[in-house]
C-alpha cells in the first residue's frame, strides 16, 4: 500500500496491525498501535512550543524516531544531524539550515544552542538530509516525508519483506539509506524493526535481535565477512551508498544469504533501483522511477514522485543538476537490453568510500597542495581508501606525509591516505586542462 505521509503510514499500520512489534530497542518493544500514540503524543507537545525548525543529532534511538516522526507530524522543518560532525561545523551547519530548536544529547544540544536562528516560514513536511558530510562543500537536500514514504514504496514493491521479517537498522538515520532502508521499508512491510544501538554493538546487535533482513554499506558487510558476526536468521540483505567489491558478494551468497544491491541518491530520497535476482549488478528500476544514459555515459533519472525539492538555499546547485525534472547524477552506467541499469563509475569530485561517506575532491586536494606547495596532483580510490597521486619520480613518502600532517590529521580515519603515488610524469589532462582522472583511478591500482 502506498501511504502520502508518515502519518498516515502509522495511522494505517497502527489500524492494521494494532499491537504487533513495530520497533526494537536495547530491551523495549513499542507496537504499531503505541508508536502511533507515542508519536501523537510527542507531536502535540512540540506544536505548543512554536519552534519551526528542528535540527535533530540522530543517535538511532526510539526516542529519535519518536521525535523525528513528531517533528513533521507537528508541522515542523526537520534537519538530520550527525551527532558526531566536529564542533567547528556545527555552527555553520546550524545557520545555515535555519534550526530554532535542537533534540539530542543535552550537552551537545546546550553547546549549539548559542548557534541558533529564527527558524523558517514554510517548512512543513520538509526533511534536510546533508550529501556530503560536514566540509564548506555540504549541502542539504530538501526532502519530505511524502517522497520518502514513496521511496520505500517503490522499494518494497521490488523487495518485499514479510509481516513476520525483523528488519534491522544498523546505519545512521541522517543518512537516507539508513533512514529509508533502515527504517521506512520494514515499517512500510509491517514487519518490525530492530533499531540497532550503534557503532560499539555491531558485533552483539545481530545476535541481540536475531534480524531476518538487514541493509548494510560494503563497509559493513566487510566487517561481518571478516569476523563472522551474520546471526543463523538472517536471510537478506540490501547494500547500498558505496561500490561494494564482488568479492564481498560473493561470500556473503557462499553464506547462503540472498544479496541484493541498491543504487540511488539523496536527492532522490535513497534508492531508484535494486538488483532482485541473479546478477547483483544488473538492477531492475523502481516503479516511479525512469532512467536515460547521456551521450557520455551519465546516468539521468526521472523520479516525480521520490525526487527532492532542491538543495537548501543553493538556487544555481539546484539548476546545475536538475532540469524539467531530470537529475543528472554524476555517475555513469548502462542499460542492458532487460532495462536493468549497470553503475560503472562516477563523473562527480567525489569519492565514495566504503562505509558511504562522501568525500569533496575540490576541497581536500586544495588543503594538500597548499600544504606542499604543489598544484598538480589527484587524490583516487584504491582498496577502499583515499590515495595521493604525484607527478614526476617517486620521493621520499614520510617526507611528504609529514608536511600532510595537519591536513590529514584533522580527517576521520577513513578519509586519511592510504599511500602516496607516483606517476612518473605529468598528470594526464584533457583537452580543457582537467585531470583525468578516471585514467588515473585504473592506473593507480597498478603502480
Amino acid at each position: 500500500m502506498r501511504f502520502s505521509s508518515f502519518d498516515t503510514l502509522l495511522t494505517h499500520q497502527a489500524e492494521a496491525l494494532g499491537g504487533k512489534p513495530a520497533l526494537l530497542w536495547e530491551d523495549r518493544t513499542l507496537s504499531y498501535r503505541a508508536l502511533k500514540h507515542e508519536v501523537d503524543a510527542r507531536a502535540r507537545v512540540l506544536a505548543g512550543e512554536g519552534k519551526t525548525c528542528l535540527g535533530v543529532f540522530c543517535d538511532g534511538s526510539l526516542a529519535c524516531v519518536i521525535e523525528i516522526f513528531a517533528a513533521v507530524q507537528a508541522g515542523m522543518q526537520v534537519v538530520l544531524l550527525d551527532e558526531n560532525t566536529p564542533d567547528e561545523a556545527l555552527e555553520r551547519l546550524i545557520t545555515y539550515t535555519d534550526l530554532d530548536a535542537l533534540w539530542g544529547d543535552e550537552a551537545l544540544v546546550e553547546q549549539c544552542r548559542p548557534y541558533l536562528t529564527p527558524g523558517v516560514r514554510d517548512g512543513a513536511g520538509k526533511l534536510l538530509f546533508f550529501t556530503s558530510g560536514t566540509t564548506q562543500a555540504a549541502k542539504a537536500v530538501v526532502l519530505t516525508d511524502h517522497s520518502l514514504c514513496q521511496s520505500a514504496y517503490n522499494g518494497a514493491s521490488k523487495l518485499p519483506l514479510a509481516p513476520e521479517d525483523r528488519l534491522i537498522c544498523l546505519l545512521p538515520l541522517n543518512h537516507v539509506f539508513g533512514f529509508v532502508c533502515g527504517l521506512l521499508w520494514g515499517l512500510q512491510c509491517g514487519c518490525t524493526v530492530a533499531l540497532g544501538r550503534g557503532a560499539r554493538h555491531y558485533w552483539d546487535d545481530l545476535a541481540h535481535y536475531a534480524p531476518t533482513a538487514a541493509a548494510m554499506v560494503p563497509a559493513l558487510l566487510g566487517f561481518y565477512l571478516k569476523h563472522g558476526g551474520f546471526n543463523p536468521a538472517l536471510r537478506l540483505v540490501l547494500i547500498g551508498a558505496g561500490d561494494c567489491p564482488p568479492q564481498l558478494l560473493r561470500r556473503a551468497e557462499e553464506l547462503g544469504l540472498r544479496v541484493s544491491f541498491g543504487y540511488g541518491l539523496t536527492e532522490t530520497s535513497s534508492g531508484v533501483a535494486i538488483s532482485t535476482s541473479g546478477n547483483p549488478f544488473a538492477l531492475e528500476l523502481c516503479p516511479d522511477d525512469e532512467i536515460t544514459i547521456a551521450p557520455d555515459g551519465e546516468i539521468l533519472i526521472t523520479a516525480p514522485t521520490c525526487m527532492m525539492q532542491g538543495y537548501y538555499k543553493k538556487e544555481s546547485d539546484t539548476a546545475a543538476v536538475l532540469k524539467d525534472g531530470v537529475l543528472s547524477t554524476g555517475d555513469l552506467g548502462w542499460l542492458d537490453e532487460a532495462g536493468r541499469l549497470h553503475v560503472t563509475g562516477r563523473k562527480k569530485e567525489i569519492l565514495v568510500l566504503p562505509d558511504g561517506t562522501k568525500l569533496y575532491l575540490p576541497e581536500y586536494e586544495h588543503q594538500i597542495a597548499q600544504a606542499l606547495g604543489e598544484g598538480e596532483l589527484a587524490l583516487v580510490l584504491r582498496g577502499g581508501r583515499p590515495v595521493l597521486v604525484l607527478p614526476g619520480q617517486a620521493r621520499d613518502k614520510q617526507e611528504l606525509l609529514r608536511a600532510l600532517y595537519p591536513v590529514t590529521c584533522q580527517k576521520p580515519r577513513g578519509q586519511q591516505l592510504g599511500d602516496i603515488l607516483f606517476w612518473g610524469g605529468p598528470l594526464p589532462r584533457t583537452a580543457t586542462g582537467k585531470i583525468q582522472r578516471w585514467e588515473i583511478q585504473q592506473k593507480a591500482e597498478e603502480l
